[in-house]
């Protein structure tokens, strides 16, 4: 069998990805000839690479993105490296609906950072959360296999958590507007005990700037019973002279206006 044979088997069984060693076990020969092909299939835009030892089958369809989809391929490329993750921030936050501002690159939380991934006009940024296998998630079914998505809830929380990875705040107050659509009070309430309090003070804050007054009535009283202290509203903005929110224990440092 030729390298070519074997990814045409691999796409009509429904399969889109293969190691180099699932390669050299299938295809039979010596090493070097068995990747000389698998370069020239790569160099013909058949296959890409999103990581070393790691290859996508590129259907004509996305032969000009250059890759499959992230989200065709995560889900197998974390089970290869042994890793926990899940779609988050505002990756999710497009997945739950909230699409006013298409993320460039697929936003991946894991353990530990890692470098992007970069495969043809396709990027994945991971973004470390050390517990991130409490979370809630929701599995979502794509044309390659299921993939593991923050729930509405964490995905609000992460928001806050993690502005600078989301646009800002403005961009964060924006996207909540459609994500809260989404949000459940009660889950909302579980998902801000796996997390800093800090971030449901900032989340508060923000669903009842933008209006959404049950879902900020929910994490009123979890604040009130858990925040020690007050927090800065934007963390490397300077709180000299900030207003000081006693509700949400907040010291209001930056101006937030969502986009219309």
């Amino acid at each position: 069998m030729r390298a070519e044979e074997y990814i045409e088997d691999l796409a009509a069984n429904g399969r889109y990805h293969f190691t180099t060693a699932d390669a050299l076990g299938a295809i039979g020969g010596s090493g070097a000839a068995v990747r000389a092909q698998l370069r020239r299939l790569k160099d013909r835009g058949r296959i890409a690479s999103p990581m070393r030892s790691f290859h996508v089958i590129v259907p004509p369809e996305y032969k000009q993105l250059g890759c499959l989809p992230a989200e065709h391929f995560v889900d197998q490329l974390m089970e290869k490296l042994g890793e926990p993750y899940y779609v988050a921030l505002l990756s999710a936050a497009e997945r739950h609906g909230a699409a006013h501002q298409r993320p460039q690159s697929l936003q991946v939380m894991v353990r530990k950072n890692r470098p992007a991934i970069e495969c043809g006009q396709v990027r994945v940024v991971f973004i470390a959360r050390g517990d991130l296998e409490r979370m809630p998630i929701a599995t979502v079914n794509t044309p390659r296999g299921a993939v593991r998505y923050s729930t509405p809830e964490v995905t609000a929380l992460e928001l806050v958590g993690y502005p600078y990875q989301a646009g800002g705040l403005n961009n964060v107050a924006t996207v909540l507007a459609e994500l809260s659509e989404e949000m459940d009070a009660e889950k909302l309430v579980e998902a801000a005990m796996l997390s800093p309090a800090g971030w449901s003070q900032r989340l508060g804050y923000l669903l009842e700037l933008i209006g959404q007054q049950d879902l900020a009535g929910a994490l009123a009283s979890f604040v009130e019973k858990h925040a020690r202290s007050y927090t800065p509203l934007r963390r490397a903005e300077d709180v000299a002279g900030a207003e000081r929110n006693l509700k949400w224990k907040l010291l209001i440092n930056v101006d937030v206006e969502p986009d219309e």
